[in-house]
């Protein structure tokens, strides 16, 4: 199914505890651009992955947690699942979005990364929730 520009969708199912939930990937040429998940018609969370899909505020993937947030604290958590290795950071001003940063990290796992290693860390993932 063609979406505008160059975008394709595909669906799938897989689980997510314990239970078959259906998503639907926005492809990009080879690459996922954005996922949506849902139920019975109901969207829940939309994780997008291209930087051409800017959130409202102008953050992209690639934009700087400096350019954001000068400490995690109060504002960041580690990230949970697949995407462990991430800290995710509620957006300001908003109650549904977050951005999820990655970078290079090689301290415990569990523990946040400090506020020095984060600022040179990136926007990977922009995630909106229900």
């Amino acid at each position: 199914m063609p979406l505008d520009g160059d975008y394709r969708l595909r669906s799938g199912m897989k689980t997510a505890n314990g239970n078959v939930v259906r998503f639907f990937e926005v492809m990009k040429g080879d690459n996922v651009a954005m996922v949506i998940n849902g139920d019975q018609g109901t969207i829940s969370r939309i994780d997008v992955l291209d930087s051409d899909i800017p959130a409202d505020t102008g953050v992209k993937i690639g934009t700087p947690f400096s350019d954001l947030y000068s400490k995690a604290f109060g504002n960041c958590q580690k990230a949970d699942g697949d995407d462990n290795r991430a800290v995710e950071c509620k957006a300001e001003g908003s109650q549904h979005i977050s951005y999820q940063f990655s970078g290079e990290w090689s301290g415990p796992e569990g523990l946040m990364p400090s506020d020095d290693t984060l600022k040179n860390w990136k926007v990977s993932k922009i995630i909106w929730r229900r």
